[in-house]
């Protein structure tokens, strides 16, 4: 008798079976790969409006006196500072301050928030750090399935179904009351991970159906993984096991600099990670890649036939007509117009390193 793990489905997978989704499993989900057209998926999303399924992304819900105490000790951000409604994002850390994952905290109350992470494994990570403190975390993945509905019309086409004034919901900020998607009770905030004005979309399992139906009727096209991999790299979003690694990356070999607030109070980590703010040895770069090919994921780079760093994240750009990729190089050789070499089938090719993002690098479209 078999003993290995069923792969959960998530209660938008039959509806995107019926749309010819090819799927693939990360982390015990089937997740959406594609819809027969990636580029298309990808174009639809920066050009119109697209509708992802990321139900897998682990959820937590915080609750206690010490929820907000709690989250802001697990991760490098202000996460007590954070305003009922409002939503901020943060690497978190093991004591060497080396991340062990990233993710969003949403606060409901002073005593409620939802955090949103990558693995199963976060939720001893969590334990081991809150513990003696009053909070409860429930795993609530199961429990609320969600879409990601975004591109520069996404604001337009949810306007039309919603009893609130989306228009009026800022830059990670969210209802932190339930509001209609249609007829579908819905929590709604405006994040994503695409480079692109957008919105997270929340729901019960029993109505995900009919708020995919509503989506989809109203425009927005289904995309999945391979669409979301080029519109990441583009934006300069990292994703864990791909860019960075856990317990082995710090995160300012992420350059995630704005979200390490070593001016708050104590959180996990902070030691360490004060002690590399100083002199950061790496950063995270996007390059520019000369010729056709896309190189293998963690290519070596080099400068003058020495190690210069790793191409953690490449791809055929479908928005710059280009090979690209995000890249962590040694402080010394990633500063803008710097010229290195990337292993690329038997030889190298030349790279430059460009703006970071290398699209939108003023994120002035998610703002807009």
């Amino acid at each position: 008798m078999s003993t290995e793990a069923k792969i959960i489905q998530t209660a938008f997978h039959r509806k995107q079976e019926e749309l010819g989704c090819e799927f693939m499993d990360w982390e015990g989900w089937y997740w959406p790969n594609h819809f027969g057209d990636p580029v298309a998926e990808h174009h639809a999303v920066r050009r119109d409006v697209g509708v992802w399924d990321e139900s897998p992304l682990r959820k937590w819900d915080f609750s206690g006196p010490d929820a907000l105490e709690a989250a802001d000790r697990i991760f490098t951000n202000d996460m007590a500072g954070l305003e009922i409604g409002q939503v901020r994002y943060a690497p978190f850390c093991d004591d060497n301050g080396k991340m062990v994952g990233d993710g969003t905290v949403f606060k409901f109350t002073d005593s409620s928030c939802w955090v949103i992470t990558a693995l199963d494994s976060d939720l001893d990570h969590f334990n081991d750090v809150v513990s003696g403190m009053s909070v409860e975390i429930e795993p609530i993945t199961e429990k609320l399935p969600h879409v990601q509905l975004q591109g520069p019309r996404s604001r337009e086409l949810l306007a039309d179904l919603t009893d609130e004034e989306v228009e009026n919901l800022g830059y990670f900020r969210f209802f932190p009351h339930q509001v209609h998607v249609g007829r579908v009770p819905c929590w709604v905030s405006r994040t994503g991970y695409s480079g692109e004005l957008g919105f997270e979309i929340f729901t019960d399992p029993d109505y995900a159906k009919e708020l995919w139906d509503t989506l989809i009727g109203a425009g927005a096209k289904p995309y999945g993984l391979a669409a979301v991999e080029m519109l990441r790299i583009e934006s300069g979003l990292i994703f864990i096991g791909y860019d960075y690694f856990q317990h082995e990356t710090d995160p300012f070999d992420m350059s995630l600099d704005k979200v390490i607030r070593l001016d708050k109070g104590d959180f996990h980590g902070k030691r360490a990670l004060a002690a590399t703010a100083k002199a950061p040895p790496r950063r995270l770069v996007t390059l520019a890649l000369e010729g056709s090919e896309v190189p293998e994921y963690g290519a070596a780079v080099t400068k003058d036939g020495g190690a210069a760093g790793t191409l953690t994240s490449p791809c055929q750009s479908p928005t710059l007509g280009q090979v690209i990729g995000m890249a962590v190089l040694e402080t010394r050789f990633a500063k803008k117009g710097e010229q290195v070499d990337v292993a690329v089938g038997d030889g190298t090719t030349t790279a430059t390193v460009s703006d970071f993002p290398i699209y939108d690098p003023e994120k002035t479209r998610p703002r807009s």
